[in-house]
């Protein structure tokens, strides 16, 4: 089940793989998003030590969440793949023109995962063939309903 997803990258991207990943949450943070109050689409995901972080996922703390800490909605979260799968991404990143999105975050059995996408970047013209497709895409599903 999706808890949020980042429309905007498919529209600035080519998707070209995609990853589960687990990620390091706080008790409020994980609140919060169980409240629905999480958003991803500013965000990215960066390499720093042979590590993967999530950089820019906003999270807003919930009013009644603990008073004796002092939460800090955008703070970079570690996330956890399998030690191969971050070696194969490291090597597809520092190739030219490639870089990590989050794409996705959803429950997988009571447990909240990010799904990241190994992405592309779109160039304007790209942008705008790939809207006409889909508005042509539309036309014939109403074409088809309509016969």
């Amino acid at each position: 089940m999706s808890i949020v997803q980042n429309k905007k990258a498919f529209h600035d991207y080519f998707v070209e793989e995609k990853y589960e990943a687990g990620v390091i949450f706080e008790g409020w943070e994980v609140k919060s998003i169980r409240a629905g109050r999480v958003q991803i689409k500013e965000a990215y995901v960066i390499v720093r030590n042979g590590e993967l972080f999530l950089i820019g996922c906003h999270i807003s703390a919930l009013p009644t969440a603990s008073t004796h800490i002092d939460p800090d909605p955008v703070r970079t979260r570690k996330l956890l793949l399998h030690a191969e799968e971050i070696e194969r991404l490291i090597g597809r990143v520092e190739r030219a023109g490639y870089t990590l999105v989050p794409l996705d975050m959803h429950y997988k059995a009571g447990k909240i995962k990010l799904e990241i996408g190994l992405v592309k970047g779109k160039k304007q013209h790209d942008k705008r063939e790939s809207e006409k497709q889909k508005e042509w895409t539309r036309d014939k599903q109403r074409l088809m309903r309509a016969k």
